[in-house]
């Protein structure tokens, strides 16, 4: 048995962690830069809490998903303030962009140098600024993870920049930050936790580990996720935890077809990651399952579905097909839309399936699925 598992150097767990950020960033330096979404008043206690300690603030607002552009712009920002210490307070966009920033801030060149697929995938050179993470939704886990996701306009597409020193210094989580998210959020990026505990579970690079984390995340998620959009805030510390989970897990195992279509898909159209995640997942476990046992009927995996379909359904005699119904029901109750209201068509199809074959994730997925097998996958998703 040989598997690697890395993560942040510190992760802070629960309700009130969050105010206690001021305390921790300061031994990373008294000038901080400052990454946060559209509306930051709901976290202006956090603000406060960094002044707190005499930490002087330089803020950068991000508005959507991080782009090259918004990367570079964040980047001479930083560079300008003389920033000592990157903190990202808000979802996943916001962790991604301000990890991308801390780490090109020190790296010399453009991104596409480290950039997978689309650039040269070269590693980082030097230590990336220290970065702190503290996701104000329970969904993308990356306050854990090694790599930044950003979109290329010019490629159409949304793809990695990756390297294990772009690991948080620090992960603050604290589920009281999600306690007022909408119920459309709260669906969204819920069920990119839930796929993001399923997919390592099933991937190609499952380890003893990750495998412990991921089926107590897919528990939690099933059992908690449509009471937390239902407005139950009890269920928002095991949504918080889920997505913690699921993090750990993808950063070290692998991701799989879910993911390898969404990074795609996300890069062409306007839709939200959680909503093409939701609405792929059971339409690429299902063809999964049926390609395994078709062309793989010793896998493991077929196992491995099987275990899923009982955490999700909370029965011990459940088959596939029943995780599958299960999750079709959940973005049912989510009102979780179709790919089409995107504006996607069956037109678009061949061109989502050439890039999404050679994606990184994909190459998670536990069995190499024909472009016929992806064509099926995306037009029930329509």
């Amino acid at each position: 048995m040989r598997f690697e598992f890395v993560t942040a150097t510190r992760i802070l767990f629960g309700e009130g962690t969050a105010r206690e950020l001021g305390t921790h960033a300061a031994p990373f330096g008294l000038r901080a830069f400052v990454v946060t979404g559209r509306n930051p008043a709901r976290v202006q206690a956090l603000f406060d809490a960094l002044r707190s300690q005499n930490i002087e603030m330089t803020m950068f607002f991000v508005d959507g998903e991080p782009t090259v552009e918004m990367v570079l712009s964040g980047v001479q920002h930083a560079r300008d303030a003389q920033a000592q210490v990157v903190v990202s307070i808000g979802g996943g966009s916001v962790i991604d962009a301000g990890k991308a920033i801390a780490a090109l801030v020190t790296n010399p060149g453009d991104p596409f140098d480290y950039m997978e697929v689309i650039g040269k995938g070269q590693a980082l050179s030097v230590a990336p600024l220290p970065f702190i993470a503290v996701p104000t939704t329970a969904g993308t886990g990356s306050e854990v993870t090694r790599n930044a996701v950003v979109a290329s306009h010019e490629h159409h597409v949304k793809v990695s920049i990756r390297h294990p020193s772009m690991l948080p210094k620090l992960a603050i989580v604290d589920p009281e930050l999600t306690y007022n998210l909408p119920p459309e959020i709260t669906a969204t990026t819920g069920m990119d936790a839930l796929t993001q505990c399923i997919e390592p579970y099933t991937s190609n690079a499952a380890n003893p580990l990750t495998d412990t984390l991921s089926a107590d995340g897919i528990r939690r998620a099933a059992r908690s996720l449509q009471r937390a959009y239902n407005g139950e805030q009890s269920a928002r510390a095991d949504m918080a935890y889920a997505s913690l989970l699921g993090g750990l897990s993808l950063a070290n195992a692998k991701l799989g077809a879910v993911h390898g279509f969404a990074g795609v898909i996300g890069g062409m159209f306007d839709a939200p990651h959680g909503a093409i995640c939701a609405v792929l997942l059971p339409q690429v476990m299902d063809t999964n399952v049926r390609a395994l046992a078709a062309h793989a009927p010793d896998s493991d995996t077929l196992r491995r579905y099987r275990d899923a379909a009982r955490w999700l359904t909370g029965n011990e005699n459940a088959t596939v097909e029943d995780g599958v119904t299960f999750v079709k029901d959940l973005c049912a109750a989510l009102q979780i839309p179709p790919l089409r209201t995107y504006g996607i068509t069956e037109a678009d199809i061949p061109k989502i399936i050439e890039p999404a074959a050679k994606s990184s994730s994909m190459k998670g997925n536990p069995i190499v699925l024909t472009h016929e097998e992806m064509r099926e996958i995306l037009r029930k998703a329509l």
